[in-house]
């Protein structure tokens, strides 16, 4: 306890030495942090905002709706032997694979404060379902800094299928501990949909705000959250842009070139790993730019959108704020999917059908524009309207194979004398 307790005092005592000191960085140099902090705000009006608010505002509706309640009675025959997660998971990796980070944490925390998933069943959710979204890997990174539009598929599909086994990997995480009270019971025979729509009914009852009052409840909040969000891209940007002045990422690069160079990893990549470990965006950037062969720009690339950087987990972390929720297995999660996430990337840029089409430049700088405010916002819906389709077709099939019954005949044979 004594030794607890110290270790306590030292973080303490660390953290203020270390906010002091990027204060003091930050004064010091006025010029460089006003530049970065204005790019953090660029990326966060430009992508973030338009890409992430149709989603906060569909999300919290859906929930004071009950909408999600039915959603997760509907499919928990499919999440549970899956992933071990309640129903209602399914609503969050829906989500959180169309629309990236940190909506997957937040619907998570959201599920976990209105009781329908226990605390390691929230934490086994959110480590898989907090993921970036196509439009960043396909549009900005594949397209606006690799200038490859055939890298986008590549990266999206290395993501999602590394997140996917992060999922079956963590279902056996916490197994022994007891699911959440409430639960529908194994023994329980009423219908699938019958079941379904007596939990939308009853949460609609519990929240009983007038629609008028949910939906600008849910706007309110979300861009709320969202100015939330835009702070912590603006000041992980500073953080970056000030470590590299003074060459402290350098100094951390050092031990990295030391232990990559015999596989033959340049330093380029070495220091876009380090500044992906603080800020998706800038790694990710970093890493398209290097001097190194696509197949190892690819493959870092994939590793920094998986782990997402220090910027998205503090993201995570605030979303989660309230919980019970610990973040440590989060961590564990974060970077599980960033190692699988760079050996499937590796795979598919070297054996899968796209590698003809990776390796020579598609496109010119001058021909590919990013995507603006209301061209991003558009696609944000289409991708919500076509979320909510599939959900609700994969709700109309596991209500159809509920119904189905297998009916086994025995024949009994006689005994003759």
């Amino acid at each position: 306890m004594k030794r607890r307790t110290e270790l306590r005092r030292r973080g303490v005592y660390f953290t203020a030495a270390l906010a002091s000191a990027i204060t003091m960085a930050i004064i010091a140099f006025p010029e460089v942090s006003y530049k970065a902090s204005l790019d953090g705000l660029r990326v966060w009006w430009d992508i973030v905002f338009p890409a992430l608010l149709p989603f906060f505002i569909a999300s919290d509706t859906l929930m004071g709706l009950g909408v999600v309640h039915f959603i997760g009675a509907m499919l928990e025959p499919l999440m549970r032997p899956l992933f071990n997660v309640p129903g209602v998971g399914a609503f969050a990796l829906a989500m959180g694979l169309a629309s990236g980070y940190p909506i997957g944490a937040r619907i998570t925390a959201r599920l976990r404060r209105e009781g329908l998933c226990s605390r390691v069943e929230a934490e086994r959710l959110v480590s898989f379902t907090n993921t970036a979204d196509p439009l960043f890997m396909v549009g900005a990174v594949a397209v606006g800094m690799f200038r490859i539009p055939a890298l986008g598929p590549v990266l999206a599909l290395a993501h999602y299928v590394s997140a996917i086994l992060v999922g079956l990997v963590l279902k056996h995480y916490g197994r022994s501990e007891r699911r959440r009270d409430g639960e529908p019971s194994a023994q329980r025979r009423e219908p699938l949909l019958s079941r379904a729509a007596h939990e939308l009914y009853t949460a609609r009852n519990q929240d009983n705000r007038s629609f008028g009052q949910l939906l600008g409840d849910s706007v309110r909040d979300s861009v709320g959250t969202l100015l939330l969000i835009g702070g912590c891209i603006m000041v992980f940007s500073v953080i970056v842009r000030v470590l590299g002045v003074f060459r402290i990422t350098d100094l951390i690069a050092q031990p990295l070139v030391f232990a990559l160079t015999p596989f033959g990893v340049s330093r380029d990549l070495v220091n876009a790993l380090i500044s992906g470990f603080f800020e998706i965006t800038i790694g990710a950037e970093m890493a398209s730019r290097a001097a190194a062969p696509v197949v190892q720009r690819t493959v870092v690339a994939s590793a920094i959108i998986a782990w997402s950087g220090l910027s998205v987990f503090a993201q995570a972390a605030s979303m989660l704020f309230g919980t019970d929720v610990r973040m440590g297995i989060y961590f564990i999660a974060r970077m599980l999917h960033a190692v699988l996430a760079a050996v499937v990337g590796l795979a598919l840029t070297s054996w899968g059908p796209w590698a003809a089409a990776i390796h020579p430049v598609t496109a010119t700088p001058g021909t590919l524009a990013a995507p603006g405010f209301l061209a991003v916002m558009g696609r944000s819906c289409a991708s919500l309207a076509w979320i909510i389709g599939l959900t609700a077709a994969a709700s109309a099939a596991a209500s159809l194979v509920s119904r189905v019954r297998v009916i086994a005949f025995r024949v009994r044979r006689k005994d003759r004398y």
